[in-house]
């Protein structure tokens, strides 16, 4: 007798990615969700958006850099904007449907997830994140976060290590550097990593092994995009090798 044996294909990460609008200054800094996107794809991975269905804090003209009075918008409409639609309430996302979350940066981040952006330390994470993150975390799944989110892992899990890049503004090279002492005050620890290597042209991430917290400094730096898109890169890899997939 003869039996047909046929090598089962291991499953894709599923992967959930947490919008917060569509602009830089006042919701997801675009590149960067880009970025993660091309990474999750070129992985391999099955990725579901999310935004939480809530009003943004205010609307920015991004030619002006200045408020749009007396317009509102909503983070989960102006969020898919980049999901092109495909795109549901933070609300009905869970651990059991995903390996792993990541929340891209923009001001969005400390603006509509948070309240970093006006209360700094004191700030106080929109309810649905704070769940996810707490969900994700005590299931042992990771957690991807780049340039300024990391304040939202710092914020909701104690004593987790992160990175927003260098301490030091440097001249104008990290002009949020500030954002580091604001991470030790809400409890994280913060590690300090390179925009580049001197001799390859390559972003670093850092790992939280201990809390699977994957961070990478994104746009808290002025460099060349290529150089973010590396760095993403980087933390995509990190946290899709950490699902086990």
């Amino acid at each position: 007798a003869s039996f047909h044996c046929s090598a089962r294909r291991p499953r894709a990460a599923r992967v959930a990615v947490v919008l917060s609008g569509c602009g830089v200054y006042d919701g997801t800094e675009i590149h960067e969700a880009s970025a993660i996107l091309v990474h999750l794809s070129r992985g391999g991975a099955e990725v579901q958006m999310y935004a939480p269905d809530v009003p943004q804090m205010h609307v920015i003209d991004h030619s002006k850099g200045q408020p749009a009075e007396a317009e509102s918008r909503n983070v989960l409409v102006e969020s898919a904007r980049i999901a092109r639609g495909k795109i549901a309430s933070l609300a009905k996302l869970t651990t059991a449907d995903h390996d792993a979350v990541i929340f891209p940066g923009g001001f969005g981040a400390a603006k509509n997830l948070s309240t970093f952006a006006v209360d700094g330390k004191d700030c106080k994470v929109n309810r649905e994140v704070e769940r996810v993150l707490k969900d994700f975390h005590k299931a042992g799944k990771p957690i991807g976060l780049c340039c300024i989110s990391p304040v939202l892992a710092a914020k909701v899990l104690s004593g987790a290590e992160v990175t927003v890049g260098h301490e030091e503004e440097e001249g104008g090279k990290w002009p949020y550097a500030g954002t580091a002492g604001a991470i030790k005050e809400l409890g994280g620890k913060h590690c300090v990593k390179e925009a580049v290597f001197s001799l390859t042209p390559f972003y670093e991430a850092h790992v939280d092994t201990k809390n699977k917290v994957v961070t990478t400094p994104a746009f808290m730096c002025e460099t060349e995009l290529h150089n973010i898109f590396d760095g993403i890169g980087a933390m995509v890899k990190n946290v899709l090798k950490l699902t086990g997939k």
